[in-house]
């Protein structure tokens, strides 16, 4: 991995197609880079605003090595990359972040387990192979818990609960019978996130952390500054955004999901190794947003500041929310960001809405 930082007019590339990859994309195209974006889906949104696309299978080997080799530097915009995808990505250019973030997360309990090495706290959890296997982690952590599959679920896909022992099979059998884990409930008070960056120096700045709200297992709405977040709290969720990145050695914007336990403090529920739902409001909230940011760690420059200059709450447009577009467009309060998705559906994503405030 080269340290000098890369010019402008070098090639940046990114993996993977979606909302991230085109706020990514239009964010290096700020700072005068090339995006190429690498994707199988033809018409993906961020193919409309790179420099360049390639679409290919993830397993063309040959496809993958041609977009490398025209790449100054490469990162990816979700943790489902194959990683035989990126290992051929990163014999041909440099890859920020580095494979290990990405097959470290796409399994949660390898994840969970670096998480509590890292001297960080999570929820209880086990390892569930099988019937028998969720029976006896189930004896061990105990009712409520959250049944999930170890890789490939997000949004609040591949996950049930259990609340009665008679729930388990039909919980295993929700998730298609696959390797899980099975994680404790956590008595929160709210969801919080810290959303941080580390270059490639191991500098470490983060945002101030945010109060999310999910329903049916997706971010419905974002409030940052998390209201109510003391000093002491804010420096906690630094050292653990510090201990995780380092333990990393992660090159770029990560996400670490919390779960706020008030007086017993905070509590990891999952990393993401990359630009985040719950960063979304930095976008307009802040003089460095997370797709800058990213952008900056990926090219070895200096991180940008991180302080906001305003209060954001950010809601999510879930399917047939953004038919509102038009009522959105005209409020002066609305910062508008639609991702270019050709088909609304519901449960999918299109763009979200960041409102400011006064801090």
């Amino acid at each position: 991995m080269t340290a000098t930082p890369l010019a402008p007019g070098s090639v940046i590339g990114i993996l993977g197609g979606g909302q991230l990859g085109r706020m990514l994309a239009t964010a290096g195209a700020a700072l005068g880079f090339d995006v190429h974006v690498y994707e199988p889906e033809p018409d993906c949104p961020a193919a409309r605003v790179a420099a360049r696309a390639f679409s290919a299978p993830w397993d063309d080997a040959g496809a993958v090595q041609a977009f490398a080799e025209r790449c100054d530097a490469i990162t990816y915009e979700f943790e489902n990359v194959p990683v035989e995808t990126v290992a051929i990505a990163a014999r041909v250019s440099d890859l920020r972040p580095g494979a290990r973030s990405l097959e470290l997360t796409q399994d949660r309990l390898i994840e969970k387990s670096f998480i509590n090495e890292a001297g960080v706290a999570t929820v209880s959890f086990a390892r569930v192979d099988d019937l028998a296997g969720l029976d006896a982690a189930i004896e061990r952590i105990g009712l409520p818990a959250v049944l999930k599959t170890r890789r490939f679920g997000y949004d609040g896909k591949g996950q049930a609960w259990i609340r009665e022992p008679g729930d388990a099979a039909k919980a295993w059998q929700a998730i298609g019978e696959t390797p899980a884990i099975l994680e404790g409930a956590a008595a929160f008070r709210r969801e919080l996130s810290v959303v941080a960056a580390r270059a490639l120096d191991g500098t470490v700045k983060a945002w101030p952390l945010s109060e999310n709200v999910h329903g049916d297992g997706i971010l419905k709405q974002t409030t940052a500054p998390a209201p109510g977040v003391d000093a002491a709290t804010q420096d906690r969720a630094l050292d653990i955004a510090r201990r995780i990145g380092d333990g990393l050695g992660h090159v770029g914007v990560f996400a670490v999901e919390l779960f706020d336990l008030g007086t017993d403090g905070l509590v990891v529920n999952e990393i993401a190794p990359r630009v985040h739902n719950t960063g979304h409001w930095t976008m307009d909230a802040c003089g460095c947003g997370q797709f800058e940011q990213h952008m900056r760690a990926v090219a070895g420059w200096p991180l940008g500041d991180p302080a906001p200059h305003s209060a954001c709450v950010m809601t999510n447009l879930i399917g047939e929310d953004a038919n509102d577009w038009a009522a959105l467009a005209a409020d002066p309060a609305a910062r508008l960001h639609l991702y270019g998705k050709r088909s609304v559906r519901a449960g999918r994503k299109m763009g979200h809405v960041n409102r400011l405030s006064s801090l």
